[in-house]
């Protein structure tokens, strides 16, 4: 994909894991990418490393999503750097399980402040400042659809960004601005496999038709889609990205 060197990406919680392996993709796509991180700053400056190493541009972008303050000064020093934005992706989250009954208030208002808000907070300055034909692409799961036990306030969350995705769609009307979710099932990063015996994971792998666990690269490619030339009609969708375990 041939996209100008002038197109700027800010990308959510991209100093690991899936967050990385989109950011390394979209740069590899032609475009400068902000690697946001809220806490190791050591591995975000090793992301951009990476990054320059291949021939891109890039920099570290410190904020906690959760913070409204914090992501408005990093849309602002994305104009001051780069003149605007072109693609957001909203790829910051934490996951924690327990049943509805056995759920915490920290734990639901962390889920809900991480998940929901930083999404929230992140789209509220995209639809002010974001330059237009530009591409918003949020994080769902694939666990809305599943709903299994354990998951509840998780998926509650991951629900909302879906609606305020196809809300945002609306309101963004003549700007020629895409907002899509990506819904990712089981995917093989270092936060995922984590702690799991290999049993664990082996079913795991096998609940999707394809009989494999996803890949941080199998994700980046539908984010890379979404935001090329090529995904510039779809519009208001979740794309599950997830082998076909739903």
């Amino acid at each position: 994909m041939n996209t100008p060197r002038n197109k700027v990406a800010l990308v959510t919680g991209a100093s690991r894991g899936i967050g990385a392996a989109i950011a390394q993709r979209l740069a590899d796509d032609g475009f400068t990418v902000i690697v946001n991180y809220s806490g190791d700053a050591a591995l975000a400056d090793a992301q951009v490393r990476a990054i320059q190493e291949r021939g891109g541009h890039a920099l570290a972008a410190k904020a906690d999503v959760s913070n409204a303050e914090a992501v408005r000064r990093m849309f602002e020093a994305a104009e001051t750097a780069f003149g605007g934005v072109d693609v957001l992706v909203n790829n910051a989250g934490i996951m924690g399980l327990s049943t509805i009954a056995d759920t915490d208030d920290a734990s639901f208002d962390r889920l809900i402040a991480v998940n929901l808000k930083g999404t929230f907070n992140t789209l509220r300055e995209a639809a002010q400042h974001l330059r237009d034909g530009g591409r918003i692409i949020n994080f769902s799961s694939s666990v809305v659809g599943l709903l299994q036990p354990t998951y509840g306030v998780y998926a509650a969350t991951k629900a909302a960004v879906e609606a305020m995705s196809s809300v945002l769609t609306k309101e963004l009307r003549g700007r020629n601005i895409t907002v899509n979710s990506v819904a990712p099932g089981p995917t093989a990063t270092d936060l995922f496999l984590n702690g799991k015996p290999q049993e664990v994971v082996g079913r795991l792998a096998k609940l999707a038709p394809l009989e494999r666990l996803g890949q941080p690269q199998d994700i980046a490619a539908v984010v890379s889609f979404l935001a090329g030339p090529d995904g510039g009609w779809v519009n208001g969708q979740v794309l599950r990205a997830n082998g076909g375990i739903i």
